[in-house]
């Protein structure tokens, strides 16, 4: 990509058009969906603890990453666990056989998820804990993932655009195809998403991801 080019994308990307009042409800609506989605879920999230824990009582229920977020700063994301405790050791044995084309690392069959994990993240329930990222304010409940920090050392500046907004639960890419589409194709969602965002196209999303929670087929 050109320089000019790269620049007129992120121009587009930062004007205002009335997003201040798109930010603050934005907000407000973070804040009220992560405090009922906790509450409500509450249940949820204690039976999946106690399955996680009889399952490997030596392992934590809760996995804890470094992600990179808005403007390339790091933040602590929540997840429940779902692969074995050794798991970033054993990732350098797995990166060769890596299922998706670009800065990211998805295999279907992945030796390093436990029989729990393999529910819970075709449901995708393994991504609720970060409901504590919203109240937090490191996340939006919409938004562009947030990659590792090995990923962002990969990326292009273009690909970089992508951590001009808050990181999201979920996100046009989740709701588009996920895993089943490439890093490449990911990104331009993401752009796509940031340059047309809105409150109605927030909610659009989260009612999508409803949908797909029941049992998605791209993820894993």
């Amino acid at each position: 990509m050109k320089l000019s080019e790269y620049d007129s994308i992120r121009r587009e990307l930062a004007k205002d058009d009335g997003l201040n009042s798109y930010i603050v409800v934005k907000r407000m609506i973070d804040i009220a969906g992560a405090l009922l989605g906790i509450v409500f879920l509450l249940p949820l999230f204690m039976l999946i603890a106690l399955l996680i824990k009889l399952e490997d009582p030596k392992g934590s229920v809760f996995f804890y990453q470094t992600r990179i977020g808005k403007g390339e700063k790091p933040f602590r994301m929540f997840k429940f666990r779902s692969m074995v405790s050794n798991a970033e050791e054993r990732l350098k044995d797995l990166i060769s056989q890596n299922e998706i084309e670009g800065a990211m690392f998805k295999m279907k069959d992945d030796p390093r998820i436990t029989r729990v994990g393999k529910f819970i993240r075709k449901t995708s329930i393994d991504e609720l804990p970060q409901l504590i990222n919203v109240l937090i304010g490191d996340m939006s409940l919409v938004g562009p993932r947030p990659p590792l920090r090995r990923e962002v050392a990969e990326y292009s500046e273009y690909d970089k655009l992508r951590l001009t907004v808050t990181s999201g639960c979920t996100g046009l890419w989740q709701v588009s195809g996920r895993n089943a589409l490439s890093f490449k194709q990911m990104v331009e969602l993401d752009l796509e998403y940031i340059q047309n965002r809105s409150i109605a196209g927030d909610l659009k999303i989260i009612f999508k991801t409803f949908k797909l929670l029941i049992g998605a087929k791209d993820a894993f």
